[in-house]
């Protein structure tokens, strides 16, 4: 077991909670426990503190900055945003080269509940790199839409789209990093724990991928105690560890499936991602003893949960029996997808105006 001493980004444009678990079947009892003098109105909004800029990472917000859109995220679920309409007239373009359940669903409906409006383009319509040069894209979707959201294969793509356009550019998903989803997934760890996490055990199992990374960054972030378990090779990218490093953050990297052991988060990700098909034979024989088991499961915390940001290889990194255990908090971590995904375009697009 080896300890990696793990910020700062830089974003093109300048100008940090409660508990109880929820699901799809107590949205209609959580809404009516929603007391009217709690609900916000257009004077009462929280302030956006990310007015403008890209996120590509976790790290391109502070530790304060993702309080706020913790904060505005449990808000939102708790239905206090019922009725108000903060980015009303202006518009979205959901970039897809990769295929899309929770991503092109939870942005699109949270735009439309905040009386916004998305448009998703595949990339048989714009052909990023190929059919057009990604400048030329993002110089495009710049003077139609108020930000732009990929989900795409490099991580490269969307920093170009970033470069090039002078609106918001969201980080929906890349090779390298997937922060969105780390937002729902801490909202999700924060219902079960509090906002203060400083020192809960979060244990990533499986491929050192994108998820991986993100979850490195959130370490640095919120002062939880990442330690990431893969077979050897898989590690999580080298320039990800190193911002852990820079931090003054440790990150505990292990091929020892012990360490799992008291764990208050568990947390997995398919081995075989999008455009690693060739491979899948390669990796199933490597991680072959790091599926997630309900009996994996019985070793963490007493109140420890289990987490796995969907879709599952059932019979690789997980079988059905877990994300249905006691201890799962799987499906209530995508219904988080939406209410994070909210607050973050909230704080990115809510000092806008609507240009028509």
């Amino acid at each position: 077991m080896t300890k990696v001493a793990s910020k700062s980004s830089k974003t093109k444009k300048t100008t940090g909670a409660p508990t109880g678990k929820a699901s799809a079947k107590g949205n209609a009892s959580r809404k009516e426990a929603v007391r009217k003098d709690t609900l916000l109105t257009p004077e009462t909004l929280p302030r956006p503190v990310m007015a403008g800029r890209d996120f590509l990472s976790n790290l391109d917000m502070t530790a304060a900055e993702l309080r706020a859109v913790m904060d505005t995220a449990h808000s939102m679920k708790r239905g206090e945003w019922r009725g108000v309409k903060p980015l009303a007239g202006l518009s979205i373009a959901l970039v897809f080269e990769k295929a899309s359940l929770r991503t092109r669903t939870t942005f699109d409906v949270g735009m439309y509940q905040l009386g916004g409006h998305a448009i998703t383009l595949s990339n048989t319509e714009i052909g990023l790199g190929t059919r057009e040069r990604v400048s030329d894209v993002a110089r495009n979707l710049e003077r139609w839409v108020d930000a732009v959201m990929g989900r795409v294969y490099l991580q490269q793509t969307l920093q170009e789209l970033a470069q090039h356009a002078s609106v918001p550019v969201i980080n929906g998903l890349s090779d390298m990093l997937h922060p969105a989803q780390l937002l729902a997934d801490y909202q999700t760890i924060e219902e079960e724990f509090g906002t203060d996490l400083r020192g809960r055990r979060v244990v990533y199992i499986g491929d050192g991928n994108n998820l991986a990374n993100s979850h490195i960054h959130m370490g640095i972030l919120t002062g939880t105690d990442v330690t990431i378990v893969t077979p050897v090779g898989y590690e999580p990218n080298a320039g990800v560890l190193m911002d852990a490093v820079r931090a003054g953050v440790n990150i505990t990297l292990t091929n020892d499936l012990a360490a799992i052991a008291g764990a208050d988060v568990l947390y997995t990700d398919v081995w075989i991602s999008m455009g690693q098909e060739a491979e899948a034979d390669i990796r199933r024989r490597a991680f072959q003893g790091y599926q997630v088991t309900p009996e994996m499961l019985d070793t963490l915390a007493p109140d420890g949960i289990f987490l796995h940001c969907l879709p599952a290889h059932y019979g690789e990194e997980t079988v059905p029996e877990a994300t249905e255990h006691p201890k799962s908090r799987v499906f209530d971590q995508a219904e988080n997808r939406l209410h994070a995904q909210k607050a973050l375009m909230y704080h990115l697009m809510g000092d806008l105006k609507p240009r028509w």
